[in-house]
C-alpha cells in the first residue's frame, strides 16, 4: 500500500525516527482540506507510546478537515548539521502516514495537555496553563500506519 523509499541507502531506522519524533518540537500536520486541496498547518507535538498527539482548538478548518477524512500525513525534520564535505547541512526527516482521532477521555486530554506543556514550557507555567484551556483544548492523536525517515544533504 504505501512506497518504498526510492533511495533506500539514506533510509533511517524506526528507532532514528523514534528519536527524531521525541526530540524535534514543530512539523506540519496535512490534511485532505475543502475542495480537494491539501492543507498543512504547522504544529507543536509529542511522540508517546507509539502515538503522535496534537493540540489545538475544537473547531476550525483542521478539525473540519479531519471529520470529514481522519487520514493525515506528518513531517518534521532536525536542524541539520554542517557536513564538512560538502556546503549544504546533513538533514534528517520524518515522515508519517496515519490517521488522526479526537480523545474525548477528560483524563487523557488533561494527561496530554501536561506532556505538550512540559516538552515546550518552563514547568512552572505549565498547570496553570492547563487548567485555564482544559475546557477549551482539543487533543488529536495521530495513529501511525506507515514511517518513513530519510538523512540528505542540502547541497
Amino acid at each position: 500500500m504505501f512506497r518504498k523509499m526510492r533511495r533506500f541507502k539514506q533510509q533511517l531506522t524506526d528507532e532514528q525516527c523514534i528519536h527524531i519524533l521525541k526530540t524535534e518540537k514543530r512539523g506540519v500536520l496535512s490534511v485532505m482540506g475543502e475542495d480537494g486541496y491539501p492543507y498543512g498547518v504547522p504544529m507543536n507535538f509529542i511522540y508517546d507510546n507509539g502515538k503522535i498527539y496534537f493540540h489545538g482548538a475544537k473547531e476550525g478548518h483542521k478539525i473540519d478537515a479531519l471529520k470529514a477524512n481522519p487520514k493525515v500525513s506528518f513531517c518534521t525534520y532536525t536542524k541539520g548539521v554542517q557536513n564538512p564535505k560538502k556546503i549544504g547541512l546533513d538533514v534528517q526527516s520524518v515522515i508519517v502516514f496515519g490517521h488522526i482521532s479526537f480523545v474525548d477521555d477528560p483524563e487523557k486530554i488533561k494527561d496530554q495537555l501536561y506532556k505538550i506543556g512540559y516538552k515546550y514550557n518552563p514547568p512552572e507555567t505549565v498547570a496553570p496553563e492547563v487548567e485555564r484551556t482544559l475546557k477549551r483544548a482539543q487533543i488529536l492523536e495521530l495513529t501511525i500506519d506507515h514511517m518513513t525517515g530519510k538523512q540528505i544533504n542540502e547541497s
